[in-house]
């Protein structure tokens, strides 16, 4: 089978041609390159209009030729007709099917794609197959590296997400909530008088730099790069060397971007990560995410460069899948969809995968994503070891700043009536607390509404008083009996929940910083719950009763927030 990709999201004027008989790609790229300044939608659209149709004729050469080429095998298949596996009569189409971007992106130029696709799809008679971009962003990566069940971090110039699939679709378990992270590179680059694109300049500037503090921002496992793009530009004004901030720009945002995937494999017990997007050209980037996996026996794949950017290979492959599946359009269905979101996908190609979530393991419990922690009878002892991915004096900072946290917050908790383990000792210098054991199992093991209502009871108490949780997760809360340490001695209560690690946490009272609590926990919900709309409104509604209603309002906004395109 042989599918014609088309991908027009945005810079990339790209076709290809995908053989799914030797795996093999041809593809053709036109990219638009701004003369200054960042990417101008009208001129990319203008350029998209010149180059789709050239970049598609090529490849439709391609498999002609191809045709061409097989014919004397043809021929001598057989008088019925029949054909070996690479050849195909000469009268018939080259390709089985079109697949296209059909978003998320920019509007202009994901039009252009898809009128070029259906123009191609009608004139040879051939099926139509709409592709979300970041969904293919996944999908060359899962497909090159062999995985069964990976989370997939996507760091592109307008997005930054973590994926894993669970229940048929694409679930989104973190994201940006501003900008994208090549977008975010790309801004302090203009600011500083680099040319497009920016983010390989800085990256070559960053080998001569040293670390100067920035915005870290983190929050269970979603991140924020707006800050951080404004502390760059404010540090540039105010004279800091080039090197310096460059240096510092990947140190953090690629920081925050491997602790988020960590997160993530921690979440669902995945030991797999695929990273797809174009920055994950940069070494750095790439270097983190291997050390991180490595201490903690994860595999790590990254696709090979022309599979990481904006390319219709990744397209092709995806519609190939979705082919075979019956995942077709009819030509009036075919529009685009600038906000295309990956959890919106239907993954059909998929039915009968295992999830990316598993079933928690008593060594799950031991090693989280932050630390590891030694459990006794009826204490344990966490410690935050060295991340050997981050850079050294960011990675001090980070530790004891959270171990400072969770044992005051902790602590404040129990003072609030909250469940929560009691903090027995703390040592800052060597980012370790011990603390009550409390629970015999993460929620995630026995996700159920029921305590969902007393996440939600506990979380609005929180909020009342002042503290943002951070991290809220399904791993972040234990279910507890009622003789447990984290419940007053004697309480005749029956099981319930107690909330732990309190390391992201801090003071607010900004509708907007309780909103995210919510928000972190219904996207770990989303990502492992067999029924998450059900645990989703238990906890609203528990929250409701004893919260702020405004922070609910505005939860819904957080929810469209995210940047697909």
């Amino acid at each position: 089978m042989r599918v014609l990709g088309i991908e027009g999201t945005a810079w990339a004027a790209s076709a290809a041609l995908y053989d799914t008989e030797d795996d093999s790609f041809f593809v053709e790229t036109d990219a638009y390159v701004p003369e200054s300044g960042g990417i101008d939608p009208r001129e990319s659209a203008d350029h998209m209009a010149d180059a789709i149709p050239a970049v598609v004729a090529v490849v439709l050469d391609e498999a002609r030729d191809r045709v061409v080429s097989n014919s004397g095998r043809e021929e001598r298949a057989g008088a019925d007709g029949s054909t070996g596996a690479q050849g195909r009569p000469a009268d018939e189409p080259p390709i089985d099917a079109v697949a296209f971007s059909q978003g998320p992106g920019l509007g202009p130029c994901l039009r252009i794609a898809g009128t070029a696709a259906r123009a191609v799809a009608d004139t040879l008679d051939v099926p139509l197959v709409g592709v979300n971009h970041m969904v293919a962003h996944l999908e060359i990566g899962r497909h090159r590296s062999g995985f069964d069940a990976p989370v997939c971090l996507n760091a592109s110039g307008a997005n930054a997400h973590v994926l894993g699939f669970h229940d048929g679709k694409y679930r989104v378990l973190g994201e940006t909530m501003d900008t994208g992270v090549g977008n975010a590179l790309d801004k302090v680059a203009r600011h500083a008088g680099l040319s497009h694109p920016g983010g390989p300049k800085l990256e070559e500037l960053a080998t001569d730099g040293d670390l100067i503090d920035l915005p870290y921002v983190v929050k269970g496992m979603d991140f924020s790069f707006a800050g951080i793009v404004t502390h760059a530009q404010d540090a540039l004004d105010d004279g800091a060397a080039i090197e310096d901030v460059a240096c510092s720009l990947q140190e953090t945002i690629f920081a925050m971007l491997t602790e988020v995937a960590e997160r993530a494999l921690s979440l669902t017990g995945s030991d797999e990560l695929v990273l797809g997007g174009g920055v994950g050209n940069n070494a750095r980037l790439r270097e983190m995410l291997e050390a991180m996996c490595e201490e903690r026996g994860a595999a790590c794949f990254v696709p090979d460069p022309q599979f990481l950017g904006d390319n219709a290979a990744m397209i092709a492959l995806t519609g190939s899948k979705m082919l075979e599946a019956g995942d077709t359009l009819a030509i009036e269905d075919s529009g685009v969809c600038p906000d295309y979101r990956p959890d919106q996908v239907p993954v059909s190609w998929r039915d009968g995968d295992p999830s990316t979530a598993i079933v928690p393991s008593e060594e799950r419990e031991r090693r989280g994503a932050e630390a590891v922690v030694e459990v006794g009878e009826d204490r344990v002892v966490k410690r935050r070891l060295p991340k050997g991915y981050r850079h050294p004096d960011l990675d001090e900072r980070l530790r004891r700043r959270r171990t400072r946290a969770e044992a005051r917050l902790t602590a404040r908790a129990r003072r609030l009536g909250v469940p929560a383990p009691v903090v027995l000792d703390v040592d800052l210098s060597g980012a370790t607390i011990e603390l009550t054991r409390v629970g015999d199992r993460d929620l995630q093991a026995d996700i159920d509404p029921a305590l969902l209502e007393q996440v939600g009871s506990h979380l609005a108490t929180l909020h009342a008083d002042g503290i943002v949780h951070g991290d809220p997760t399904t791993r972040n809360v234990r279910i507890v009996n009622s003789n447990d340490a984290a419940t007053d001695p004697g309480s005749a209560a029956p099981p319930g929940v107690a909330l732990i690690d309190f390391g992201l946490g801090y003071d607010s009272t900004h509708v907007e910083d309780l909103a995210m609590d919510l928000h972190v926990l219904e996207q770990a919900l989303a990502g492992t719950a067999d029924d998450p709309a059900a645990c989703r409104d238990a906890l609203e509604r528990a929250y409701a009763d004893a919260g702020d209603p405004a922070v609910l309002d505005r939860l819904r906004e957080v929810e469209g927030r995210g940047r697909y395109q």
